[in-house]
């Protein structure tokens, strides 16, 4: 336990020991940090139960706190009870932590929690598209957060193999002739592939023979039939290659990849419905559909009908997403689904059709808005959509020409390594600072800004930091706090110690948008304490100053690392 966690049980223990002196034992607050101290607990909350002003609460409790251990005072003003630390204790502790556990810090001992978190899953048809980029980057990060909180964590894929848009894929890919389609200039499977889709859809709109022919497909999909199942998973697997090379240039790796055809083929999604038709919220539609009737649990109008198998008898996606669900939960204690904005009604209909099918468990969804760009269609791409490829290049080009701007010292190769570090950094960072579920523009001048909230920012300050303990050519390492008294110091240890909290809110309660919000405040507190006090060529507090410098390089880096952003040395 760090000391900031110390610190904060430490008020828990008081105000709780407090309220009770008091006659209100056991009554829940809340704390939090502010300009005013380094956590305080608003009475505001407190006021109706105690029924009392809060200035006055604040006052009472404040009479029945001594301080003690890293508290070192305690004040109430205006309704709050403002918490000092113990800046010496919180000067040593901090830094001894940070020097023995390094890349461990701010992580958590491990829980024996397993913790699913599916993200990306899109369909198997087509490259990632700029929309969707958020997926993959907010699930990959709430994952690294996870691990760090100790829970032992697994990211899946969920492959839609199964539905109408990868059989008409398949039925392109084999009977459209190659050379009668243009292929995307791009040499990767997915974007080769999806011209095949788009000729697939027109033909089958111009030809009810081709229509009935993929109609077919489908029809033998769903009832086992072992040659149409394979012929469409080795269309999938072609384009999911693709895929997972997008994914990967992102530093997007995950564990497990689950194919929807297997709910098919083990006989799990007929067994959903034969259960969901045993139900009492069961019903079933002149044509002969089945549905459950959801107005019981909280849906309204249209939408009180979850469908789960169509007229023929044969299931839906929604069918075979209960079935996955089920066999998550067998695997995982806790399930965690990354879904676009559009899919909130589906999760709902989901989480009833699991309550009515006895499940004790059901997944937490963690929903974003889709990312727009204000320029419009970029130039690199003819299609109707961007994708995320083409995001890529744009960044890791604009990085590029940053970069030669800069210095002309550094070798081609160079250059072009670490702009595509800076450049894959740009994008997640920037996709990362805003709260999932708020809009997203993204617009290069904030995403590539060297001196701004961004994500070359950070790496920038953390090869400052690199560069300045490469020149000092060897010191000793020293935690004396009475060798760190700038206030610029003491500030930037401060920000340094709040990082295993940052991580907890991360993690815990998926605010993974915390994250290059504290980034950015520990690159800010490290400029000032640069440009405030002399480090290289101080004396006697050198050696304490440059353990200061490691410690803010080592906390960058675990940022950085959080985050899925490479972390040079020299930029």
């Amino acid at each position: 336990m760090d000391a900031r966690q110390r610190f904060e049980k430490e008020v828990d223990a008081a105000v709780g020991t407090a309220l009770e002196k008091i006659g209100s034992p056991g009554l829940k607050f809340i704390k939090e940090v502010s300009d005013m101290a380094d956590l305080a607990v608003p009475c505001f909350t407190l006021s109706k139960e105690l029924r009392a002003a809060p200035k006055e609460i604040a006052e009472r409790l404040a009479e029945h706190i001594v301080p003690s251990g890293l508290i070192s005072s305690v004040n109430p003003l205006n309704g709050y009870l403002n918490f000092m630390m113990d800046e010496t204790v919180l000067v040593s502790e901090t830094l001894k932590s940070i020097l023995a556990e390094g890349d461990a810090y701010g992580s958590m001992p491990g829980k024996g929690i397993r913790v699913n978190v599916e993200h990306t899953s899109t369909n198997p048809t087509g490259p990632i598209h700029v929309g969707r980029a958020r997926n993959p980057i907010i699930g990959d990060t709430l994952a690294r957060s996870l691990k760090r909180c100790g829970y032992d964590v697994q990211t899946e894929y969920y492959v839609n193999d199964v539905g109408k848009q990868v059989v008409i894929l398949t039925w392109g890919v084999n009977n459209v002739p190659k050379g009668s389609v243009t292929e995307e200039d791009r040499d990767k499977t997915d974007h080769k592939l999806v011209a095949y889709y788009r000729e697939a859809n027109k033909l089958m709109e111009e030809d009810d023979g081709i229509k009935e022919q993929i109609s077919e497909m489908l029809r033998r999909f769903e009832d086992g039939d072992k040659e149409i199942i394979g012929s469409v998973r080795k269309t999938a697997e072609a384009m999911l290659d693709g895929l997972r090379e997008t994914l990967s240039d992102i530093n997007v790796e995950l564990d497990k990849y689950t194919w929807e055809s297997d709910f098919i083929a083990d006989g799990s999604a007929k067994d959903v419905v034969s259960r969901l038709k045993g139900s009492k919220y069961a019903g079933q539609t002149e044509d002969g559909a089945w549905y459950l009737d959801l107005k019981d649990f909280g849906i309204q109008g249209k939408n009180t009908k979850f469908t789960f198998t169509r007229s023929d008898g044969t299931t839906l996606y929604t069918t075979r997403d209960l079935a996955y669900h089920l066999d998550k939960f067998k695997r995982s204690d806790k399930a965690v689904d990354v879904l676009g904005e559009d899919q909130k009604l589906g999760s709902k209909q989901l989480c009833s059709a699991l309550e009515i099918l006895g499940s004790d468990k059901i997944p937490e969804a963690m929903f974003y808005s889709f990312v727009s760009l204000p320029e419009g269609k970029m130039s690199t791409r003819k299609g109707v959509v961007v994708y995320l490829d083409d995001l890529i290049d744009e960044a890791v080009s604009r990085a590029y020409e940053e970069i030669r701007s800069r210095r002309s010292d550094l070798s081609e190769e160079a250059m072009r390594s670490i702009a595509r570090k800076i450049g894959i950094g740009a994008i997640r960072y920037n996709i990362i600072r805003v709260h999932p579920e708020k809009q997203l523009i993204f617009k290069w001048n904030e995403a590539l800004n060297f001196d701004g909230n961004s994500g070359p920012y950070l790496q920038y300050v953390h090869a400052r930091a690199c560069s300045m303990l490469k020149k000092a050519e060897g010191y000793d390492h020293d935690t004396d706090p009475s060798m760190l008294t700038d206030e610029y110091e003491r500030a930037l240890i401060k920000v340094l110690s709040k990082f295993g909290s940052v991580i907890r809110e991360a993690g815990e309660e998926k605010r993974v948008h915390t994250l290059p919000a504290y980034g950015h405040e520990v690159a800010a507190a490290f400029n000032q304490f640069y440009a405030a006090v002399p480090v290289l060529a101080s004396d006697e507090n050198r050696n304490a100053r440059l353990t200061l410098v490691e410690c803010t390089r080592t906390v960058l880096r675990n940022v950085l690392d959080c985050l899925g952003i490479d972390y040079p040395e020299e930029m």
